[in-house]
């Protein structure tokens, strides 16, 4: 199976939603700045984005592809059809019952979400009625990811990775709404956390339509807990928890900066910035690895796992190392051109730009994870990758006590960092151990050079930082800032690209056969 058409599509759907996902969080911080009303919205939004990253943008795919496609081998397509009804309708019914219980306990839920609202902290009570509110996209989060996994599992990647899209789509035309006719309140708050299952329904439509147009795919639903489907459910859970590990971090993170006002926002506002080359990169590869280590696990094909092992691992270093160092060097004026409107101060900028640098530090670790994760799920083994997540969670945790103590909100950004890397470690020292950790000649040379390109791009973007200072000033205008800033990600992108062709790792050519599906190449 190609990686780099698969890898490119899912990548550019992921992308056209964390863009649309900045609109949104541009117009969140105009509306709401980082005051209570932003606050208790995000600490409530916890839960549904929880659910989303789980379980609608890939994390269940890893459970469920490899057991629909052993399905299919074992009796066909109708036998498939029928398992993932059956998840289907299960699914729905154990959310339906999650989503009851929290909506009665929803004021522990928040208490706990954010440690530092108290009792009598109006931003608690402004949490729980939010929360609720968004509970009904959790329900149907579930079939939504059982849709999506049937489409990945045939090679249907477009529509499934489409569903951020519609969902953040739903969402900004709320906030144009409270725009034209709410000012920011609790009223507007109740009809943004409303959108939330608004948009959960409309990404249930899109997958359901594109089963529909496949003609087959998911029979009559129909709850079952017989051994297929218990087998699925004691996959589903630790794997659930291995992919999970960022959005799990930051909500640890998120508990402890509630202790201080706005920090919460400050966090959310930096991470949002880190999901995007995570999301691009990280659900990419995670997403379209799972059905090639799959396939090539059933057919005993080595060459092939290996093959998959390599151009992952690239593909993951490749996109995340420069990623991650160019929002680290550009990190403040990315910041307060997107942010810094409205109520969003020059105070809020300062901290949630910090929080970017260090964050961006622990990008690579993240996207590491994803791309080894894979090769575990494939094997029906999500007990291996749950262990090194929650090493990982472990960190997070253990590190924001102790350096939001030194370091504040920074610290808590220094830990979700940390945590990536110990994720990847962990999760690297399982697959040699248990599976055999093997890159093909072309990835062993091509790997350190990659690395050397990424910090030679930085090293050029903080050269030309001062000579773009005064186009990126604060009195410029808007649009000349927005230049300035797009024309250094492009020169940046020019010359790591050109260093990668300087030193043979890839060339044009080669790129644009491996997006087309052409022949094995670099990357491809």
């Amino acid at each position: 199976m190609k990686l780099a058409r698969p890898i490119a599509t899912v990548g550019a759907a992921t992308l056209a939603s964390r863009l649309l996902g900045f609109l949104r969080d541009v117009m969140t911080a105009a509306i709401f700045g980082a005051g209570p009303y932003a606050d208790a919205l995000l600490v409530a939004f916890q839960i549904p984005n929880f659910a989303r990253r789980l379980l609608a943008e890939g994390a269940l795919n890893a459970a469920f592809v490899p057991l629909y496609l052993r399905r299919r081998e074992e009796g066909g397509e109708k036998a498939a059809a029928s398992f993932a009804g059956q998840v289907t309708a299960s699914l729905l019914l154990i959310l339906c019952a999650v989503a009851g219980l929290l909506a009665l306990v929803m004021p522990i839920v928040v208490v706990m979400l954010a440690p530092g609202f108290g009792a009598e902290d109006p931003r608690a009570s402004l949490a729980a009625g939010f929360a609720r509110l968004m509970l009904p996209y959790l329900v149907i989060a579930g079939p939504i990811a059982v849709l999506s996994g049937v489409l990945n599992a045939n090679h249907r990647f477009a529509a499934a990775s489409l569903v951020a899209v519609v969902f953040n789509t739903v969402l900004i035309s709320a906030l144009l709404a409270i725009l034209a006719f709410h000012p920011p309140s609790e009223q507007s708050g109740h009809l943004l956390a409303a959108a939330v299952g608004v948009a959960g329904f409309a990404q249930f439509a899109l997958v359901g339509a594109a089963i529909l147009m496949r003609g087959s795919g998911v029979s009559t639903l129909r709850p079952s807990f017989a051994p297929p489907i218990r087998r699925f459910l004691n996959l589903c859970i630790p794997g659930l928890v291995a992919n999970g590990v960022p959005q799990l971090t930051l909500m640890v993170g998120m508990m402890v900066a509630s202790m201080t006002p706005s920090a919460v926002s400050w966090l959310y506002y930096a991470n949002r910035l880190i999901e995007l080359p995570l999301g691009v990169v990280g659900i990419a590869i995670g997403t379209v690895l799972v059905p090639a280590f799959s396939h090539a696990n059933r057919a005993a094909d080595r060459a092939a796992s290996v093959a998959a092992q390599s151009r992952g691992l690239e593909l993951a270093v490749g996109l995340s190392f420069p990623a991650a160092l160019g929002l680290a060097v550009l990190a403040r004026p990315i910041v307060t051109i997107l942010f810094e409107h409205g109520a969003f101060t020059s105070t809020d900028t300062i901290a949630t730009a910090s929080a970017v640098a260090v964050l961006a530090l622990g990008l690579p670790g993240h996207v590491l994870v994803k791309a080894c994760s894979p090769a575990f799920f494939a094997r029906e083994d999500t007990s291996t990758p749950m262990r090194a997540a929650l090493i990982g969670l472990a960190v997070a945790g253990l590190a924001s006590l102790a350096l939001f103590r030194v370091l504040g909100p920074l610290g808590i950004a220094s830990a979700i960092a940390l945590s990536g890397w110990a994720g990847a470690i962990a999760l690297a020292f399982f697959l040699r151990r248990r599976i055999g950790f093997e890159l093909d000649r072309a990835a062993r040379r091509r790997l350190p050079l990659i690395v050397l390109a990424s910090v030679a791009m930085a090293a050029g973007l903080i050269a030309a930082l001062p000579l773009a200072a005064p186009f990126l000033a604060q009195a410029r205008p808007l649009a000349v800032r927005g230049a300035m800033l797009g024309g250094l990600m492009a020169g940046g992108f020019v010359f790591y690209f050109g260093l990668l062709r300087l030193f043979g790792v890839l060339t044009f050519r080669q790129l644009v056969a491996a997006v087309n599906g052409e022949a094995q190449t670099p990357l491809a």
